[in-house]
């Protein structure tokens, strides 16, 4: 139009040669350039070899992004330098511009040199609270601006609050600059609702008074216009971040991070700062590309240098700081950082930093205060009649086992030992076991006489070979099946009392023989029956190298039986002596046994046959370890009481062929069938893309009128719902899956049965859980948490709810301790330190006020009772029982009651690559393991995500984050984690993770 000679650089020349632009400069002798401050500063840094330079032609050096405050310094440093090849002052000019506004302002060069341009030091903590301050420059808290002119000819411009209503700004506020002027942008295309907002703006005085009828214009910057109109910019719009009601520049947060050593770890162009919102605040991520040839130790001394400078220069605490690999960070067209996208891989969890230093616990400053546990009202105030403060008692019972009068031949007799001597008499043929092998079909079956038979012949080998009087401690270490069936019955044939032990792992003695070495010490027991293999195992050298093998006590192999008959059967004098011992490692690493009595191993299989309604012909299919708890009795003890045929089904053949539980079901024709949550979530993983080429096998569960999971925890609903979803197409009835509930005092308290109302859920809220209140809400409403009740209570049971400390009773629906009075309660602890405290604390509590007379057995585990609108049974209304968690598992932090699963669930959530998470206390801290499916680069990525997720949904802040392999968290055969053992190893060191993040 003007007929000027204009030269244009590209981008891609100004990267082999910074120099080309000023080259050029001197061979047109050109009037005008028009440059980046990043031109500029790569002009500084390329030009020692270049003699002859001459910019005495330049009248105007024009500055485009002058807007950007930390331009001043690459101005500063340019003039410096190439005022001795003919650079004047004046000729810098500064301008600024926005996309929607095209130039805002524009310096002009002046004829009088002495007059030096617009300056402004000003306080940084003054621009946080969005005023002016001017400062003395020795400080570093402060920005220096240079001024950008002043208004383009015929346009008018003023600041408004960058928030709410345009309204002006005072004159020692900033605000965003908005322009009046023909030649700027008018719309988005497109976008009519943004255009509105950015394209017209009526700015209002303080009264309410718009100050023109012209509509102004968004600059998106920040500023004010200073004396004699010139116009200062102290950032950007959309790089405002307000945190804790303070504004910060990312602009200035970047300039502090360059700052600290900068060219030695990380590139100057590539450092990306934003704010994320967690737990209702805004929080400050730098996002840095690192050098290659900086080491870990190196970057870290440079994070906490840069966190250290923010935090004197801004005040601010800066949440997260990563470190990406060079090049890795998305870009503009130009070369520049593509900031949304970046914030977007931080949040996906898919930015794959290689240092992360999370700072949680400095800035973190808006939890809410920590509970404070207030005195408990006394008795008096609390209990009338059967109401406690107005509410009816927590309390329920199943049916009565006086009153049910059913045909029950076994009742007649006081030990189960006499029970396998009538029935081998009675129906010797009829089949009570049978053992199916990993391909489906049967490996051994026991009939009554046959099993009455092999006993009498194990009971003479203990008499004979072991020389056991009667009253000895017998180990029974067998893999699932038959034999250990067998044992059992031979050892309350000779008057020994038997203790199931899980056999050690043949790839994995140095770990699982201890267990087995300590339950033998611990039971005192007097001689170890087995199978020949494992008798070979105990006393290999890889045995040896893990225990002193020297101290087993006799051992006597079963595979060979004396062929002579027991001169007589052993008949215990008194139903209340012992039984058998049963062991178990608790979740929290405890490793407790109980004793159980002949009156009580009765009277848990009577409670068992009525629930389940089980007769001599019925079937029913048991996947579970038989070693413990329920799994234990309905493995061994119930086919002998109640006559009917078990099919065993030992889980780790379903490590080999995972269909064969279902398809023994689906072949069998089973009503009844009894698993663990490991068999299920096996079952889940593995054939989850397996159901049309089962449904093409045949297999068919619509005949399953319960499947239970046998269990010690809260019901894990997502994985049953799962299961039951997975499995519909199959024919399994939604209702059919159940839980079961036992503990240590009493090995099966709830147990889901044939005939009473299906299993119910509510919804709890998880806040008013951690301060030991219930109180139900809607499903999905927010901090919702799904709970299922636990079956229903057993024949016999009485379960009442008491305050763990008080021990006093509870009303419906208020959480407390479970306590349970049954007939089948387990009889003490068996130990051989003999801590009567605990005894009697756990198996002989008695309620402070109220029923005082019954005695109860602590469970240790939290719960509530609710009356529900269902009818039961007995045509009572229905009390349900929900199981929250171990009093021994629960998390005491910041005054408050945290169950474990409950965070684990949230942060097996947060990613698609976190499979498994656990998490414990370490002096106060709390720590949270999670097993990582992927790439180790995706390791760092779970740091910040696990850490915002226990934040915004638990008020919690991580102290540790260790991210490891797949299966690396223990877990014991019932499915549970085993989170002390985890702590146990992370202490020791032996975890070896892929990373360790210690948030500051």
């Amino acid at each position: 139009m003007n007929m000027m000679h204009v030269i244009s650089i590209p981008y891609s020349l100004m990267k082999v040669n910074p120099l080309s632009w000023i080259q050029k400069v001197c061979q047109y002798k050109a009037k005008v350039a028009c440059v980046k401050s990043r031109d500029m500063h790569w002009a500084l840094v390329a030009h020692r070899d270049q003699r002859d330079i001459n910019l005495s032609s330049l009248r105007m050096l024009i500055v485009a992004d002058g807007a950007n405050p930390w331009s001043i310094s690459s101005c500063d440093a340019f003039l410096n330098v190439f005022q001795s090849k003919g650079l004047r002052q004046e000729v810098i000019c500064p301008c600024a511009s926005s996309p929607e506004a095209l130039t805002v302002a524009i310096r002009r060069p002046t004829d009088d040199s002495n007059q030096p341009p617009g300056r402004g030091v000003l306080s940084m903590q003054g621009l946080t609270h969005g005023v002016i301050r001017v400062d003395s420059e020795e400080k570093l808290s402060v920005l220096t601006v240079q001024d950008v002119g002043t208004v383009m000819p015929g346009a008018i411009m003023c600041s408004v609050k960058p928030d709410g209503i345009p309204q002006l700004c005072r004159t020692d506020e900033i605000g965003e600059l908005c322009v009046c002027a023909l030649a700027t942008g008018t719309s988005y295309y497109g976008l009519s609702g943004m255009t509105k907002n950015t394209f017209e703006v009526f700015p209002m005085t303080s009264s309410g008074a718009p100050i023109s009828e012209y509509p102004f214009i968004r600059t998106g910057l920040l500023g004010f216009v200073g004396p004699a109109g010139l116009v200062f910019v102290v950032g950007k719009m959309d790089g405002l971040m307000v945190v804790s009601g303070r504004r910060h520049n990312a602009d200035d947060i970047v300039a502090t991070a360059l700052a600290v050593e900068p060219m030695k770890f990380v590139y100057r162009g590539r450092i990306a700062v934003f704010s994320v919102n967690v737990l209702h605040d805004e929080r400050i991520v730098i996002v840095a590309e690192q050098r290659p040839d900086s080491t870990e130790e190196d970057s870290f001394q440079w994070m906490s240098r840069v966190l250290q400078a923010i935090d004197s220069i801004h005040q601010v605490g800066v949440y997260c700081l990563a470190l990406v690999p060079a090049n890795t960070l998305p870009k503009t067209p130009l070369g520049g950082i593509h900031l949304s996208e970046t914030k977007q891989l931080f949040l996906e969890g898919s930015l794959h930093p290689c240092n992360v230093l999370m700072c949680p616990h400095t800035c973190v400053t808006n939890l809410p205060k920590p509970r404070q546990k207030q005195p408990e009202i006394g008795p008096a105030s609390v209990m009338v009649g059967n109401l406690v403060s107005g509410k009816r008692i927590a309390q329920a019972s199943g049916r009565d086992l006086g009153q049910l009068e059913d045909n029950d031949q076994a009742r007649k007799f006081l030990f189960l030992s006499e029970v396998l001597q009538w029935r081998a008499q009675t129906t010797p043929d009829h089949v009570l076991y049978t053992l199916l092998n990993s391909r489906g079909t049967i490996a051994n079956s026991l009939t009554c006489s046959q099993l009455h038979k092999r006993a009498e012949k194990i009971a003479v080998m203990l008499m004979e070979r072991g020389h056991l009087q009667d009253g000895d401690h017998v180990a029974l270490v067998y893999p699932p099946g038959i034999d250990l069936i067998a044992a059992f019955y031979g050892c309350l044939y000779a008057g020994c009392v038997p203790i199931t032990v899980r056999p050690p792992h043949p790839q994995n003695i140095a770990t699982t023989l201890p267990t087995v070495k300590m339950i033998v010490e611990v039971s005192r027991s007097a001689c170890l029956m087995t199978t020949q293999l494992i008798c070979k195992l105990l006393r290999s050298r890889e045995a040896a190298a893990a225990v002193d093998i020297r101290t087993w006590p006799p051992i006597l192999d079963t595979d060979d039986l004396p062929k002579k008959r027991p001169s007589q059967i052993y008949k215990p004098s008194d139903p209340e002596t012992l039984a058998y011992l049963d062991f178990s490692v608790s979740t929290t690493g405890m490793l407790a046994g109980v004793k159980m009595s002949h009156a009580a191993t009765s009277a848990f299989c009577r409670s068992i046959k009525l629930q389940c309604e089980l007769y001599p012909s019925r079937e029913v299919a048991i996947c579970l370890d038989p070693y413990c708890g329920l799994g234990f009795v309905l493995w061994c003890l119930c086919s002998v009481y109640s006559g009917h045929q078990s099919i065993l089904i030992p889980p780790s053949e379903l490590e080999i062929n995972p269909a064969l539980w279902l398809l023994a079901v689906s072949q069998y024709k089973v009503r009844d069938t009894f698993c663990s949550y490991s068999v299920m979530e096996l079952c889940t993983k593995g054939l989850g893309l397996q159901t049309e080429s089962l449904k093409a096998r045949g297999l068919d569960l619509s005949r399953v009128r319960t499947c239970v999971v046998v269990a010690e925890e809260r019901p894990r609903i997502s994985l049953t719902q799962s299961f039951s979803k997975l499995f519909k197409d199959l024919g399994l009835h939604p209702r059919a899956v159940s839980t079961s509930f036992g503990c240590r005092v009493n090995l099966a308290i709830c147990l889901q049965g044939t005939s009473g109302p299906d299993p119910t859920t509510v919804y709890v809220d998880m806040r008013a859980l951690r301060h030991d209140r219930v109180r139900l809400v809607e499903r999905g409403s927010p901090h919702s948490l799904p709970l299922m009740e636990s079956g229903k209570i057993l024949p016999g049971v009485r379960i009442i709810i008491a305050n763990p400390e008080t021990k006093g009773p509870l009303g419906d629906s208020h959480l407390g301790e479970i306590w349970v009075h049954s007939a089948h309660n387990a009889s003490g602890y068996f130990t051989i330190y003999g801590d009567e405290s605990l005894q009697s604390d756990h198996f002989s509590s008695r309620l402070s006020f109220g029923d005082t007379q019954t005695v109860w057995a602590r469970t240790g585990y939290l719960g509530f009772l609710r009356r529900t609108e269902l009818t039961d049974a007995n045509g009572e209304r229905h009390d349900a029982l929900y199981v929250v968690g171990a009093l021994d598992e629960a998390m005491e932090l910041r005054g408050m009651r945290y169950h474990p699963i409950d965070i684990e669930t949230s942060v097996i959530r947060a990613h698609k690559s976190v499979t498994e998470c656990a998490v414990f206390t370490w002096t106060n801290l709390l720590v949270v393991v999670v097993e990582l499916d992927g790439s180790e680069q995706e390791a760092l990525d779970l740091v910040p995500l696990v850490t915002n997720v226990i934040l915004e949904e638990h008020y919690l802040i991580v102290g540790v984050v260790v991210v490891v392999d797949i299966g690396v968290i223990p877990i014991n055969s019932r499915g549970e984690k085993q989170r002390m053992h985890l702590r146990d190893g992370f202490l020791a060191d032996q975890l070896d993770p892929i990373y360790v993040a210690y948030n500051m």
